[in-house]
């Protein structure tokens, strides 16, 4: 078993292993200790899995990802104090993502919701699919937060498979395996289906800023996917290949781009916050301040000059003024250039911005660009 390299053999924990473990070991993956789960961090190659889903199709095992399934009679409103999204007006099969706030606007975890209506007992029920790190402290937080409420949450984050097919050849790599006509769903759209004859759950989402779907079904039909896409030449995908397509897409990491000392408006996520539509929630009069005053700092996209790269912690500068740090950083394969996040002052933020990176106790120029430093020719219908 693999182990994080800041763990000996002695002390090291036990990692959890999805249900997919055994056939990324088959396809003999890399593998690394990630939130306590031993996961695959790359297959053929990190660039050759990265530029499969920009081109083709790729699939990941993301199983460790918190699978929480909800109802109540009013499951809804009684979600809507704790994130700043509107939910109640989703309609059945749509989707919303979205985040938990504390009291002061801090990013809990980020997660996307979604939306199942009613059942036969008049219960609205809803999936939220959670990070993996965050996963116990966010089923503390809503069991805390919804006690007195008539909701139930059942956690079955170890008990189903969850994986993403990612790229422009991800609906006709799928639809030969589904028993229904998925290939209808707009962006944040999910169905029931049935795959090998068995329920499945099909989601339209992704984290690469490619089309793509997002699949959750039962272990062993699960395994029998993961075959049957393999066997297809579809190419297995791990963490590795999935960082760098998130930050092409300059999709935020929880633990990076956004903890609970961020807020959304800070994090450029201010389409999220929906202060017009609903009433009160966890952090609204921290965010009213901030759109009224504006933010103080913001979340930019930096590319670097030549292709040093810029990593999580390192220093900003500003005329040899410490003004910031980086957040995430890679050589992005799709771009060709070093990019990077991270916060800087308001001021600062304009694209144009020349700045610095301080690697190693050296500045190396950087300048602030528009975000996503990629945008797909190939995204979902809207």
């Amino acid at each position: 078993m693999s182990s994080s390299p800041s763990t000996n053999s002695h002390t090291k924990p036990t990692l959890a292993r999805t249900p997919l473990f055994d056939l990324v070991v088959e396809q003999q993956a890399r593998l690394t200790e990630f939130s306590g789960w031993e996961m695959p961090v790359q297959f053929a190659g990190l660039k050759q899995e990265h530029q499969a889903v920009r081109t083709e199709v790729g699939m990941f095992d993301i199983s460790h990802m918190g699978k929480f399934f909800l109802k109540g009679k009013q499951l809804l409103k009684d979600l809507q104090f704790l994130v700043p999204s509107d939910l109640e007006r989703l309609q059945p099969g749509k989707a919303q993502y979205t985040v938990l706030l504390n009291p002061e606007a801090g990013i809990i975890d980020d997660f996307i919701f979604y939306y199942q209506g009613e059942d036969e007992d008049g219960q609205q029920r809803g999936v939220a699919i959670v990070n993996a790190a965050t996963l116990a402290k966010d089923r503390a937080w809503l069991l805390q937060k919804l006690q007195d409420l008539p909701v139930a949450l059942e956690d079955l984050s170890q008990e189903q498979v969850l994986m993403a097919l990612q790229g422009p050849k991800a609906v006709v790599s799928l639809q030969r395996l589904v028993e229904e006509d998925f290939t209808s769903l707009k962006a944040f759209e999910h169905a029931q289906v049935k795959i090998f004859g068995q329920a499945a759950f099909i989601s339209r989402t992704g984290y690469t800023g490619e089309d793509g779907f997002e699949i959750m079904l039962n272990p062993e039909p699960g395994k029998k996917l993961w075959r049957s896409l393999l066997d297809a030449g579809v190419a297995p995908c791990g963490l590795g290949a999935r960082d760098t397509l998130r930050l092409e897409a300059a999709m935020p990491l929880y633990g990076h781009e956004i903890d609970e000392t961020t807020t959304p408006l800070e994090a450029g996520l201010a389409w999220l916050v929906h202060l017009d539509s609903k009433g009160d929630f966890l952090g609204r009069s921290v965010l009213e301040q901030q759109k009224a005053a504006g933010v103080e700092r913001r979340l930019v996209g930096l590319q670097m000059e030549g292709r040093h790269i810029a990593r999580h912690g390192y220093p900003i500068h500003s005329e040899s003024e410490p003004v910031g740090e980086i957040t995430s950083g890679t050589l992005a394969p799709t771009v060709g250039r070093a990019i990077a996040l991270g916060y800087v002052p308001k001021p600062l933020a304009q694209p144009g911005q020349q700045l610095q990176v301080e690697i190693r106790g050296k500045a190396y120029p950087a300048v602030v660009v528009k975000k996503p430093f990629y945008r797909s020719q190939n995204r979902p219908p809207k």
